[in-house]
């Protein structure tokens, strides 16, 4: 895999593949966690931390364990284990070092074990062909890592419309979720325009 087809798939994982905004997994802590910016930064980080880290434990596992002994219908199974493992381990830290974050996240923190686009990105590694020796492990860390960027720019970009949002004269009618629904499509039609962008620079990968 060379450098280019690197930062071709890292910079669609954050812009034209988004999970969030283009592939609308991971809905449930975009809608419920960015009402404030710093919740959604800390969010994110928790996020791109567990995608990485369970990318390269879940990589081997596969390629190692159940392709060669044909145990592939165990994989969203081992694959979510491997997660939730992950994840109480990002909530002990934060219980301790970071009391703050870890009250405002509330039962986010311990919802990123369902969030569909860990898994999500865990298994399209796979089925997106990344399990070629040393280059598909570092290819599905780079797609897993732009992933967790374009979690994080998705949630930072809506929490910033949400603030303004606050400040808005809304209608009745739209006040509170439907205005939320109606921002988070806007916003994610906003990631459109990057399909050309990315085409443009790397054809044939967005």
């Amino acid at each position: 895999m060379s450098a280019t087809n690197l930062v071709s798939i890292f910079l669609a994982a954050i812009l034209t593949n988004n999970y969030v905004l283009s592939r609308f997994l991971g809905i449930c802590p975009f809608l419920g966690v960015s009402k404030k910016l710093d919740t959604a930064v800390g969010m994110s980080a928790a996020v791109i931390f567990v995608m990485v880290i369970a990318t390269a434990v879940t990589w081997p596992i596969q390629v190692f364990l159940l392709t060669p002994n044909d145990l592939d219908y165990l994989q969203t199974i081992v694959f979510i284990l491997v997660i939730a493992a992950l994840v109480q381990f990002v909530e002990i830290v934060l219980k301790k070092y970071m009391v703050g974050l870890y009250n405002a996240l509330g039962v986010y923190l311990p919802l990123i074990t369902t969030n569909c686009a860990v898994l999500g990105v865990t298994i399209l590694n796979i089925d997106e062909g990344y399990v070629n020796g040393v280059g598909g492990f570092v290819t599905s860390l780079v797609n897993s890592f732009g992933s967790g960027l374009g979690f994080m720019l998705a949630m930072v970009l809506f929490a910033g419309v949400r603030g303004r949002i606050e400040h808005s004269d809304i209608p009745k009618s739209l006040q509170g979720l439907p205005i939320t629904l109606v921002s988070a499509s806007l916003v994610a039609c906003s990631f459109l325009g990057f399909q050309g962008l990315v085409d443009g620079l790397f054809p044939g990968v967005g």
